[in-house]
């Protein structure tokens, strides 16, 4: 027993402090119950889904937030144990802190942003997100960046600071209806009451078109070489909205050909001026 204990007492010196074998056993216990408690705290939230409606975004913003106090408080019990003055290491270190502040200040920016994000609750995994023109659904929010996947499938991380300080439209929060946009031109000469019952007639037995809410056929302006309208319906914002617009105008070029509408291409003219009178 005494064997034993000399082994646990046996460490590395660091100026006036020791750190010994039971020191370091004793960290790594507090990092696995640290761990198992998260993980638990985790498993009682997902059960907790299942029976209340608590969705994903704000399951997994309490999960991540309480994993960062834990581990912050398993790091500070760690550095005592160690023979740490927690006090005195941040006094000591504020100097230093300010200089590399001022050298690394955006990683600061992105990490604050995550917290702003994680306890505000604006933007939440899973919600679907317009980010400088760019549709994408937020898969994980860290502490200092985030990841989405766009509509290619590609995984891209974003720095937090970028939703914070950027215009996001969040697609999944607030109404879930939204009006839809679709631009087109006809030649000059075409029959504009025909080509506004054409368009609202490519609508017809949409599923995905909210009925209650009106379909318009905007005449928007005289072109250079085309009338130009513009169709507009409502539908719920969905991650296949591109699909659906791609199906209205795969209709609409099916429609025109049938009632004979033409879709006009630019047209210049060019004026040839003769140099023989001078010859």
């Amino acid at each position: 027993m005494n064997g034993f204990n000399e082994f646990l007492s046996r460490g590395i010196e660091f100026g006036n402090h020791k750190v010994t074998i039971s020191d370091i056993l004793m960290i790594i216990v507090i990092f696995v119950v640290v761990r198992v408690i998260v993980a638990l705290i985790n498993a009682l939230i997902q059960r907790t889904l299942k029976h209340r409606p608590l969705d994903q975004g704000r399951g997994y913003t309490f999960t991540k937030l309480a994993s960062y106090v834990l581990y912050t408080i398993g790091l500070v019990i760690g550095l005592e144990i160690a023979g740490v003055d927690v006090t005195i290491l941040i006094a000591s270190s504020a100097a230093l802190l300010v200089g590399v502040g001022l050298g690394i200040q955006h990683i600061f920016n992105d990490i604050v942003s995550g917290f702003v994000i994680l306890f505000e609750g604006g933007i939440r995994v899973g919600d679907i997100i317009e980010l400088d023109g760019m549709i994408a659904r937020v898969e994980e929010i860290g502490i200092r960046t985030s990841s989405v996947i766009n509509r290619k499938g590609n995984y891209i991380i974003v720095p937090n600071s970028q939703m914070t300080s950027n215009s996001v439209l969040n697609w999944s929060h607030g109404d879930l209806i939204s009006r839809h946009d679709i631009s087109v031109g006809v030649a000059y000469g075409s029959d504009t009451a025909l080509v506004a019952r054409t368009l609202k007639g490519v609508l017809a037995g949409k599923d995905y078109l909210i009925a209650d809410r009106p379909i318009q056929v905007v005449f928007q302006d005289f072109g250079d070489s085309a009338l130009l309208f513009e169709l507009r319906f409502w539908a719920e914002k969905s991650w296949e909205m591109d699909l659906f617009k791609s199906d209205v105008r795969f209709a609409i070029d099916e429609a025109f050909r049938r009632e004979g509408i033409k879709i006009p291409f630019p047209q210049r003219d060019l004026h040839l001026v003769s140099n023989s009178a001078n010859l």
